[in-house]
């Protein structure tokens, strides 16, 4: 029983966590790459495309983290079988 809620408590939070780090983590290479942009403008090529890279990368793992999210969520039982076996076994 306590495994079903450390899974619950984990895609909870874990997803969530990803996806704000995530976020902050692009807003701070686009804001680095615009800043790099503004003092040297004859490398804007370069550097835009290294910022869409490692944007790309950066949301390869967000969406890394909702799969796992997802496949732990199909881990979890189905919710009213769960509570017919309590019911069960509390009656015993």
């Amino acid at each position: 029983m306590i495994y079903f809620m450390a899974l619950a408590l984990s895609l909870g939070l874990g997803v969530p966590v990803a996806v704000i780090g995530a976020g902050l983590g692009q807003g701070r290479a686009a804001a680095s790459a615009l800043e790099a942009m503004a003092r040297q403008p004859e490398q804007s090529g370069r550097l835009q495309t290294a910022m869409i890279l490692s944007l790309a990368f950066i949301e390869s793992l967000v969406i890394f983290s909702l799969l796992v999210g997802i496949l732990v969520m199909l881990k979890m039982p189905d919710t009213a079988a769960l509570i017919d076996i309590l019911k069960s076994g509390a009656a015993h």
